[in-house]
């Protein structure tokens, strides 16, 4: 598997640091943030989104929070997983 790095949180300090990558591949994003809080996956868990969609958050997933600052890496990394997927 080959990772593309793609950004990571500008105010990252050395320590965690949200990332976002595109996996080479599959042209798949693969996100690093901070576990969202247990009262956000409450709400996340308990509410149907989708009309006849199980609600929930399977035990193979989880919610995770990525800072609004990062939302440009957020459009680059999905211009980058379009374009590596041929989708454009």
């Amino acid at each position: 598997m080959t990772l593309r790095f793609v950004g990571i949180d500008p105010n990252t300090g050395g320590g965690g640091s949200p990332t976002v990558w595109v996996e080479e591949e599959s042209a798949d994003l693969v996100l690093q943030g901070e576990e969202a809080e247990e009262l956000l996956k409450a709400q996340v868990s308990g509410t149907e989104w989708v009309p006849g969609h199980t609600a929930g958050i399977p035990p193979h997933e989880t919610v995770i929070r990525i800072p609004a600052r990062m939302v440009a890496i957020l459009r680059e990394a999905c211009d980058v997983a379009e374009q590596r997927a041929g989708l454009r």
